[in-house]
């Protein structure tokens, strides 16, 4: 079950950090933290009951972060009217209730903006890699945005090389001054099959689990890192999930169950 905050009194007083483990399947997810291979983000996840299964409101990177960044992050899989933590002052959503903070424009980034964050961008998957028109809409919504190849979905050590900039963007910011990071970790997303020990050529649903055991063991230091002094609210989630075969499919971009389905949770550390 979702452990409702009250947004209004964490907003200002509190950092905000929303990580997309990119492509992240529910099923994995689960089944890697239930076997205790993922030690760190059980340790993580354990105020929150470990992850909750929630729907995406995309099947694919730009659409589930351009909702994500409207405020339309993924909802409880279950039936009911489920309040948001965050949201753009919007006539008639019935999902903003009584502690849920409602920001001003047209971006959360842009409310949290107005409301003293300093919003930084961390970008891995194409749609965040500032190469191009498109990949710079969503990292032009952030004040300050990050991106080269070594955070890419092809270098096997991006995560690694995110969190490195995410401490060096952090430090250089005044102790006082709140700040909402944003990371788009690229490491679970395909390709990697390198993750698999002994190379495999070709990825799978086996060297997915084993990216994601590689990013559990790099995360103490992205929460050192977000970890400035004030308690730091955390969103970690995936957009979408993908495919390796399953009914014929391959990737993602359908609204097949497995890509709908996502893990998420709410966490506040160093409170």
């Amino acid at each position: 079950m979702t452990v409702v905050r009250d947004m209004n009194a964490i907003v200002s007083t509190h950092d905000l950090a929303l990580i997309t483990l990119d492509t992240l399947r529910y099923d994995v997810a689960v089944g890697e933290l239930a076997a205790g291979r993922t030690p760190h983000l059980a340790a993580l996840l354990a105020d929150a009951g470990g992850w909750e299964c929630r729907h995406s409101p995309g099947t694919f990177t730009y659409a589930a972060h351009a909702a994500f960044f409207a405020g339309f992050l993924p909802t409880p899989a279950r039936a009911g009217v489920h309040q948001r933590p965050l949201a753009l002052r919007f006539e008639g959503s019935a999902s903003i209730g009584p502690q849920t903070c409602v920001l001003d424009g047209a971006t959360i980034v842009e409310g949290l903006a107005a409301r003293g964050y300093h919003t930084l961008c961390i970008g891995g998957t194409g749609f965040f890699n500032l190469q191009s028109p498109l990949g710079r809409v969503l990292p032009g919504l952030f004040a300050e945005r990050h991106w080269h190849r070594t955070l890419g979905v092809t270098e096997p050590r991006s995560f690694e090389n995110q969190i490195g900039v995410v401490e060096e963007s952090l430090a250089r910011l005044s102790p006082d001054r709140r700040a909402f990071t944003f990371v788009n970790v690229a490491a679970v997303h395909q390709p990697n099959h390198y993750y698999l020990p002994g190379g495999a050529a070709t990825d799978s649903v086996a060297s997915h689990a084993a990216a994601l055991r590689h990013v559990d063991a790099h995360l103490p230091r992205l929460v050192r890192a977000l970890t400035r002094g004030a308690p730091v609210f955390v969103i970690v989630c995936s957009d979408h999930g993908t495919l390796y075969g399953e009914d014929g499919y391959v990737g993602h971009r359908v609204a097949h169950p497995i890509v709908t389905t996502v893990p998420y949770a709410e966490i506040v550390v160093g409170a």
